[in-house]
């Protein structure tokens, strides 16, 4: 069974609220159009640095959690390494059902 966050991210994928990939993640991240951005815990040492800087510098809460297999089936795609949260609403949503996860890092 798919836990609670799993499903409001797909959820939120179906509302059209999430975007996928580092280039598209990173724009959104730029224009502080992402309320939320969430990276696999099986990314690369390079790209978890990448996007916690980016978080970091713009002020947008980063999750790091979930492999990238499961953040994909979550949304009905192939694998994912990161998604970004376009809506305040969702992003709270799934931000508050993470904070019970043990295998969730979260960094603000």
């Amino acid at each position: 069974m798919m836990n609670k966050t799993l499903s409001r991210l797909g959820l939120a994928m179906r509302a059209g609220k999430i975007v996928t990939g580092d280039e598209v993640v990173l724009k959104t991240i730029r224009s502080s159009e992402a309320k939320l951005v969430i990276l696999a815990s099986d990314a690369s040492p390079n790209t978890q640095k990448k996007f916690r800087d980016k978080c970091g510098t713009y002020k947008i809460p980063l999750v790091i959690g979930y492999d990238r297999e499961s953040l994909g089936t979550s949304i009905g795609k192939p694998h994912r390494v990161v998604l970004a949260i376009t809506d305040q609403g969702f992003a709270k949503m799934i931000s508050e059902s993470m904070e019970t996860m043990s295998e969730v890092e979260y960094i603000d």
